[in-house]
C-alpha cells in the first residue's frame, strides 16, 4: 500500500465499516453519530465530525468514497499524508458549521413568523415534537415552510459530502486543466471550470425549491466555500512569503 495515499484507504476503510454496522444494528443506534440542529436536544459537538463518516444508502457511500479515491488521492500525494487529513477535516467541520448556520436562519425566519400569529414558545417546541399543526397555521404559512421547519429541526444530516467538494475545490486549484466528466454529461470539461459549476448548482438549488431529493446543499457549499478559503489563503500565503533574490 502506498504510503503518499495511505490515508485515503484508511478514510475509505473506517466509511465502510460504519456503514456496515448500520445494516448489523438498527440505524438508530447509530443516530448519535449524526449531525443534529442545534437546538435539537439529540445534538452533540462530536456530529460534527462523526456525520461525516454517516452514509444513508449505497449509492451515498459509494459515490462519495469513490470522489474521496479519485480526487483526493493525487492530492494526498503531493501534499502528504498530514496536511490532506487536515484539509479533508477542516473543510468537513466548515461544511458542518456553514450547514447548521443556514439552518439556524431558515428556522428563526419561519419561527419568528409563527411567534407573530401568537404562538407561545411551548406550543412552537410542542409542534416540532410532535409534527402535528392546525389549520390554521397551515393556512396562514405553508405547508411547505412548515414542513420545512419541522425538518430543519428533526432531520439529522450525514455524510462527507462537505468534505468531497472541499476536495473537488482544492483539485481544482491544483490541476485546473484537468479534465472532468459525468456519467449523464459525458463531454469531459475542466476541472476549473467543471467545479464551479456544480457548486453554483448546488447554491441554486440550496436557495430555490427545486432540489431533487434530500441532498444537504449547503453543506456541499459549505465545504466548497471553506476549501476556496483555504486555498486562496495559501496561495497568498506564499505568494508574500517567497524568498528574495539577493541584490548585487
Amino acid at each position: 500500500m502506498p504510503s503518499s495515499r495511505q490515508s485515503i484507504y484508511y478514510l475509505i476503510m473506517l466509511n465502510a465499516f460504519i456503514f456496515s454496522l448500520s445494516f448489523q444494528f438498527h440505524i438508530h443506534q447509530l443516530q448519535g453519530l449524526a449531525l443534529y440542529f442545534p437546538l435539537n436536544a439529540n445534538f452533540h459537538y462530536w456530529q460534527i465530525i462523526t456525520h461525516m463518516f454517516m452514509h444513508g444508502s449505497l449509492m451515498h457511500i459509494l459515490f462519495n468514497m469513490f470522489a474521496l479515491y479519485s480526487f483526493g488521492t493525487p492530492l494526498e500525494s503531493s501534499w502528504k499524508t498530514p496536511r490532506f487529513l487536515l484539509f479533508y477535516f477542516v473543510t468537513g467541520i466548515g461544511a458542518a458549521l456553514i450547514y447548521s448556520a443556514a439552518n439556524y436562519y431558515q428556522f428563526t425566519v419561519i419561527s419568528d413568523q409563527i411567534m407573530a400569529l401568537g404562538y407561545s414558545a411551548e406550543q412552537i417546541q410542542s409542534i416540532l415534537n410532535s409534527g402535528l399543526v392546525d389549520n390554521y397555521l397551515v393556512n396562514r404559512l405553508g405547508k411547505d415552510t412548515l414542513l420545512e421547519f419541522i425538518s430543519i429541526y428533526n432531520t439529522p444530516a450525514i455524510g462527507a459530502s462537505g468534505a468531497m467538494y472541499g476536495v473537488l475545490v482544492a483539485f481544482a486549484f491544483s490541476y485546473p486543466n484537468a479534465k472532468l466528466s459525468l456519467i449523464f454529461l459525458p463531454v469531459p470539461i475542466k476541472a476549473k471550470y467543471f467545479v464551479p459549476a456544480i457548486i453554483c448548482g448546488d447554491l441554486f438549488f440550496g436557495v430555490t425549491k427545486y432540489s431533487i431529493g434530500n441532498i444537504a446543499h449547503f453543506a456541499h457549499v459549505g465545504g466548497a466555500l471553506t476549501a476556496l478559503c483555504i486555498m486562496v489563503g495559501y496561495r497568498v500565503y506564499r505568494k508574500n512569503n517567497k524568498p528574495k533574490l539577493p541584490e548585487y
